[in-house]
């Protein structure tokens, strides 16, 4: 008889079972008997013959668990009927995009205007608060307004407090220049990741996400310009750019979405009369 015929006699006369292989612990026996072997090397030799005795166990008991016939044993398995059921009758369907076979998320986006008017919403409050601070703590406008321009190592700027204090031209129109652009920047971008946030947008983008940017550029401005970050009230910096997270969401959210355009050709995306793509007009200048 061989030793497939042995197990699948074993398997018969055992019905609700599986035949799986014997465990053995002489595997881990060997292991360590090996590591012993050559941590004698470099500690004393009779590690190393205490080793190599481990190991010769180890095979010859690993090497009588499957010559010339390997060990097996019989697990019981209980079968289990599993139902599956849900409360649904029926699978549910996107309402919004009926006409589409597989629609793209998302299904509305907020214009470009919307990104803008938030950005500029959002500016105005975070340099307010950047003010405020400037006039409460540093009693000068313009600290926090030379801190920005020193971000840009603005030569002639020095990071001390009398030349932080002072007013100085170019570094004034130089953070105007900066606070501008990245608004609008950021604003863009929160008009066009608010749709993928269906639950709580304003959290996100007002809340978690400003303290997210804040520790990842604190720690980055750490490394890269001690003076400047010791210079920077975070707790200050962490309220403004909340503000700005708050008001571009609230300025972005009253906007109207516009659909996004599925499923149609380049042409008619492309602004071009193609014949059969577009609806034919008239003579009056009307659609037929």
């Amino acid at each position: 008889m061989t030793p497939a015929d042995s197990h699948a006699e074993t398997a018969k006369t055992t019905p609700g079972g599986v035949t799986l292989p014997a465990p053995t612990a002489w595997p881990i026996v060997l292991a360590f008997g090996m590591t012993l072997l050559f941590a004698g090397l470099v500690t004393s030799p009779s590690i190393s013959i205490f080793g190599g005795v481990l190991m010769v166990a180890g095979c010859v008991g690993w090497f009588s668990d499957v010559l010339p016939h390997e060990k097996h044993h019989v697990v019981s398995v209980k079968e289990e009927t599993i139902t599956i059921a849900t409360p649904r009758r029926q699978v549910a369907r996107l309402p919004l995009a009926p006409d589409l076979p597989r629609a793209l998320l998302p299904l509305e986006l907020y214009p470009i205007t919307a990104g803008i008017k938030g950005g500029l919403a959002g500016s105005v409050g975070m340099a307010v608060l950047a003010c405020m601070y400037g006039v409460l703590t540093q009693h000068s406008i313009w600290y926090p307004i030379n801190l920005l321009a020193a971000s840009a190592e603005l030569p002639g700027l020095k990071l001390n407090p009398e030349s932080l204090r002072a007013f100085h031209l170019d570094a004034f129109l130089l953070a105007s220049v900066l606070h501008l652009v990245t608004s609008l920047l950021v604003g863009l971008l929160y008009g066009a990741m608010l749709p993928m946030f269906p639950r709580r947008p304003i959290l996100l983008g007002g809340v978690i996400a400003p303290l997210l940017w804040t520790g990842l550029l604190h720690s980055v401005l750490e490394l890269v310009n001690p003076v400047l970050n010791e210079h920077i009230d975070w707790r200050w910096f962490v309220a403004s750019q909340c503000a700005f997270g708050v008001l571009a969401g609230l300025v972005v959210k009253r906007q109207h979405p516009v659909r996004t355009r599925q499923k149609m050709p380049f042409s008619v995306l492309a602004g071009i009369e193609a014949p059969g793509a577009m609806h034919e007009k008239s003579g009056d200048g009307g659609p037929q």
